[in-house]
């Protein structure tokens, strides 16, 4: 078969790449370069991990897509994961629901009480009698350098084509329609352009989806801690006001600080300067956790964005046509799970068996 992906980040390159090792030939074309640089998988550092509290079926998934994280690596001939574990603080109330999930999964998992996480992490301040539930297996995708893996092993492989910086303007059946009045024809086509998707989706269909965008900070740590930093795991959830969390530096990327609370709705895109109002309140929500922190360690900060489908909450994958699908992604969550969705994508446009992936993907 022939196959079209309409994007240049996670979902379309890993797809691409399932396809293209399935013995099928695939064009990726994007408005960017290839990998796009604004799309919101285009980072430094994403956490994979197993931990959704109360939701089996999804820890589960976690914990799959962690290993087909690892499995990449040896596929593309290239190093971008880091195995830090995954530290989530957690009521009291919450710890033993959170182990029982885990270990349904096949995840191992241990509990640090207040003393371990004190003495363990000085560099850090936790609420007064936090514990947090650790996971070892957990891991950093260093998700630029996986992007531009996919993308180089895509470039060297004779079944695929890379055509960077061609807008699609439309997709009517199988047929992808460029700017320049050319036309992609294929057997099958995804669409996976992230925050640029609803252009290209039935009108309804654009409607229930939702714009947001995301503020985060890239900081530099004190030399005195950095080793402590580099050597702890990342901390998906700090117990702390606003929905706080951190990737800690590693394999010479930044520390990196966000929150629940900066992804907020917007009505378009502006760019990817985060504003003066959103550094400082990163940095007003994290200081009650990070001993010194201040606006002289902030190295960049940057906005990404990425859409939800309204009435789920999370990401949407559709079909818009007879072997036509569209995937519209959902920030971090859709990184996380997508090698899955991936092999998802891949076996409903070639016609394979469809594995079971995770809820959420149709």
């Amino acid at each position: 078969m022939r196959i079209v992906m309409v994007g240049g980040g996670v979902i379309a390159l890993l797809s691409a790449v399932e396809c293209v090792a399935a013995g099928h030939e695939v064009t990726v074309v994007d408005h960017g370069d290839i990998p796009h640089p604004a799309a919101a998988s285009y980072d430094r550092q994403r956490v994979v991990r197993a931990l959704h509290l109360d939701d089996p079926a999804a820890t589960a998934a976690g914990a799959r897509a962690v290993g087909l994280w690892a499995g990449l690596q040896g596929r593309l001939g290239a190093a971008f994961l880091e195995r830090t574990g995954a530290l989530t603080v957690l009521p009291d109330a919450d710890l033993l629901r959170a182990q029982a999930t885990l270990a349904g999964a096949g995840a191992p998992s241990r509990v640090l009480g207040p003393r371990a996480l004190a003495e363990g992490f000085p560099h850090l301040r936790f609420p007064d009698g936090a514990s947090a539930v650790v996971e070892p297996g957990a891991a950093i995708v260093l998700a630029d350098r996986a992007l531009h893996a996919c993308a180089d092993w895509l470039r060297a492989h004779p079944l695929a084509e890379l055509l960077p910086r061609r807008r699609v303007v439309a997709v009517r059946g199988t047929a992808v329609h460029l700017a320049d009045n050319t036309r992609l024809h294929g057997d099958a086509v995804l669409v996976a352009a992230g925050a640029w998707s609803r252009p290209l989706l039935p009108p309804a269909l654009a409607a229930e989806l939702v714009l947001h965008r995301q503020s985060q900070l890239h900081c530099r740590v004190p030399d005195a801690d950095a080793a402590a930093w580099s050597a702890m795991p990342t901390v998906p959830s700090l117990g702390i006001g606003g929905g706080a969390w951190l990737v800690v530096p590693v394999a010479g990327t930044p520390l990196k600080l966000s929150a629940s609370s900066a992804g907020r709705v917007v009505s378009t895109m502006d760019g990817q300067e985060t504003s003066p109002r959103w550094r400082r309140r990163l940095l007003d929500l994290h200081a009650p956790a990070i001993a010194g922190l201040s606006e002289d360690w902030v190295l960049e900060a940057r906005d990404s964005y990425y859409l939800t489908h309204a009435p789920t909450g999370g990401p949407l994958t559709v079909a818009i046509g007879e072997r036509v699908l569209a995937h519209a992604a959902c920030g971090g969550s859709s990184f996380k799970f997508a090698p899955l969705i991936a092999q998802s994508l891949a076996a409903r446009l070639t016609g394979a068996a469809r594995p079971t992936t995770l809820r959420g993907v149709s």
